[in-house]
């Protein structure tokens, strides 16, 4: 069943890209689209019927050089298991809306095999995915790491008739280079400091690794927070962090299902699966994982303030899908990995289906993006609208108060978030950076809403008069998701985010120290502990998520004073009047608000200068040495050298030897004379003659 899960992908990725003219454009698309579905279905039973224990599926030999030795593996586990839903539930619900959105694209003209190549690169970029999160061992993760990154090249740049779309492409590749440099060097730091890469052999080093002390960039360092710091490079650059974040928006550029994809379940979460993944190591590295908080806040507030002024409707759910996951780092940097966990969980289906409303809006507005010209579309497109709307009240928090779950998605993952980083801070930056960062995501969210959804239309008569609603193909996955935007909190609430042996069992045990042990930490901190029991029946190492005794933080955050629980609702309920005030009840507030604040508007609309400031310091100066080396380098020192050496001495010696081949008989014997006297004298001075 697992290898059917991960190979199904593959081989619709074939048949599309290779066999759709022998089935046909639709049946490219079917083909593709069935095999998704047959990989969601089987995800689910496998993440249903899974009972918290590691099993390891052999699928081939691979790589035997010397200590290296490496299987192709399926690492199953719970970690596993809920990646595979998360992955194959929203990769099929985009295959199924891309039938719909693609149907009337016009970028290629008459060319009909630009629909099941694009099927092709959905189901590749997929598979790629799923080699990463089932990964047994780092070359394996790499693989997939990179198979992702070759794939998002190529729905990035899927329309490449457009300058735009090869630019954004090819910044996504680049950036992420830069990120996967780090991890490769992790990699190599974990097998130089242990003869392995599988994660068994890796795991069960973490306490080893706390004690070494490496030699890295003329420095010591200990190994666990070097090791740990170079993984998280690679998770920046791919989870888009503050620093290798400026891909992500301009990935806008390829079709909405792709930004959807890429956004809501697979590439942007590949950073937060392989901090959770590595755990064991991350847990012994606190300096790293301080430095992963810091920069998880500083991401999600950055973010935030960016998408409050975008006017591009995909981007400001591009910045949304930023900021989300530096709530994620956060809850991961202050070891409640599997509050991070739920809260990717809850975000693949809320913002999944963002994104794909936001495409079911361009579809009907005749593919226009800017929100200023739309307005009063709820009325044209009620659906979408709908679940808009549900999602909407998802990524802002909407639920409850002090109840925990009660609420839509976004209300049990983000507040469990920022509970959790209370209690590991005890009201720190992080913490008041992403309640922060809730009041700005509750206003930009509803401002998108308003600006789209309500008041009269503005922009082109014509383009409003001809809204319509997307057909059915798109409206049945925007549906489907509507609904895990709305259960998936309550219902994984207690599993991800309940008292610490609910949490313990459900992830299957922790590794190195047993349950027990972690009770009796526990309780020497919390007079709360008396509720926890031993629950630990697998043997250490067979657990997804790293629990050690030193780390109460998922327990702890379950008593964090009562206003810190209902600072997320009132940051949500204050974002929500703002945007009200703004839009709705006073519709020229924000124009003079404007021009009150130009340069900081100007500052939040450029995105804090990043891309300007990187090309000043990167890209003109790489571009300058570049000409340099081509000019000089290669047009003066070698195409230079070579034509001289070409055009000036070689034709010298052969006017000499032209000069010596005069056909006179004599002129060859003198020649004949000369040698024998040269000869005659080298061997008389080095007695060569005796």
């Amino acid at each position: 069943m697992e290898k059917i899960i991960l190979f199904a992908p593959l081989v619709g990725a074939i048949i599309s890209g290779f066999g759709w003219r022998i089935i046909g454009d639709k049946g490219a698309q079917w083909v593709s689209t069935l095999l998704l579905f047959l990989a969601c279905f089987l995800s689910w039973i496998v993440f249903l019927g899974h009972d918290g224990t590691t099993q390891h599926i052999h699928i081939l030999d691979w790589i035997q050089s010397g200590l290296l030795d490496t299987s192709w593996s399926i690492r199953l586990d719970r970690l596993t298991a809920i990646m595979l839903i998360v992955v194959t539930s929203v990769s099929a619900l985009v295959h199924l809306y891309s039938m719909g959105y693609m149907a009337h694209d016009h970028n290629f003209g008459e060319n009909e095999s630009y629909r099941p190549r694009f099927f092709a690169y959905l189901s590749l970029f997929t598979f790629a995915m799923l080699m990463l999160v089932t990964a047994d061992n780092l070359a394996q993760m790499f693989f997939g790491w990179e198979g992702v990154g070759l794939a998002s090249y190529l729905l990035i740049g899927f329309y490449y008739r457009k300058p735009s779309a090869n630019a954004a492409a090819i910044k996504a590749f680049v950036v992420n280079r830069v990120g996967d440099f780090g991890f490769a060097l992790g990699i190599f730091a974990l097998f130089m400091l242990t003869d392995s890469i599988n994660f068994d052999d890796i795991f069960a080093a973490g306490p080893e690794l706390a004690e070494t002390t490496v030699r890295f960039l003329w420095t010591d360092w200990n190994a666990a927070n070097l090791i740990a710091f170079l993984l998280f490079i690679g998770a920046m650059g791919k989870s888009a962090q503050l620093g290798l974040h400026t891909w992500l928006p301009d990935a806008m550029e390829g079709p909405t299902p792709v930004s959807a994809l890429i956004h809501a379940a697979t590439m942007v979460t590949a950073g937060v699966f392989l901090v959770c993944r590595m755990s064991p190591i991350m847990e012994f590295a606190p300096e790293a994982m301080v430095f992963v908080t810091f920069l998880g806040a500083t991401t999600a507030f950055v973010a935030a303030t960016i998408g409050l002024v975008q006017n591009d409707i995909k981007r400001v759910i591009a910045y949304s899908t930023m900021s989300q996951l530096g709530y994620m780092f956060v809850a991961a940097g202050v070891g409640a990995y599997s509050v991070a966990m739920f809260h990717l969980l809850t975000h693949a289906f809320f913002k999944a289906m963002l994104f794909l409303g936001a495409g079911s809006v361009i579809h009907g507005m005749h593919h226009e993006q800017d929100m200023r010209n739309y307005g009063g579309l709820r009325h044209k497109l009620p659906y979408t609208f709908g679940a808009m709307m549900i999602g909407t009240l998802a990524i802002t928090g909407v639920g409850i108060p002090l109840t925990g779950w009660i609420g839509f998605a976004g209300f049990a993952s983000k507040d469990a978030v920022i509970e959790s980083a209370f209690a590991a801070t005890q009201g720190g930056y992080a913490f008041w950076m992403l309640v922060i960062a809730a009041l700005l995501t509750s206003f930009y969210s509803w401002r998108l809403m308003f600006l789209t959804f309500f008041g009269t239309p503005r922009g082109d008569k014509h383009t409003h008069q001809d809204a319509h609603e997307s057909p059915m193909v798109m409206l049945v996955p925007l549906g489907v998701l509507a609904v895990g935007s709305v259960l998936a909190g309550a219902m994984w609430y207690s599993s991800f985010f309940g008292k610490t042996n609910e949490v313990v069992k459900f992830f299957g045990g922790a590794y190195g120290e047993p349950a027990q042990e972690l009770v009796e930490a526990v309780a020497e901190r919390s007079p709360k502990a008396s509720e926890l029991h031993y629950v630990m029946e697998s043997a250490p190492g067979e657990a997804a998520i790293y629990i050690r005794p030193e780390n109460t933080v998922l327990h702890e955050a379950h008593y964090v004073p009562t206003w810190v629980k209902l600072s997320p609702f009132v940051a949500m309920i204050l974002g929500l009047l703002t945007a009200l005030w703004f839009y709705i009840w006073s519709p020229g507030t924000p124009a003079k608000w404007v021009a009150a604040q130009r340069p900081l508007y100007d500052f939040l609309l450029n995105k804090w200068y990043f891309d300007e400031i990187y090309d000043v310091l990167f890209v003109q100066p790489s571009k300058k040495l570049g000409n340099f080396l081509w000019k000089r380098g290669d047009g003066s020192v070698i195409d230079g050298g070579i034509n001289g050496l070409a055009m000036g001495v070689v034709p010298f010696f052969t006017r000499l030897a032209g000069r010596a081949q005069s056909g006179y008989i004599f002129t060859y014997a003198f020649a004949m004379v000369i040698g024998i006297a040269v000869l005659v004298t080298w061997m008389t001075f080095t007695g060569g003659a005796n």
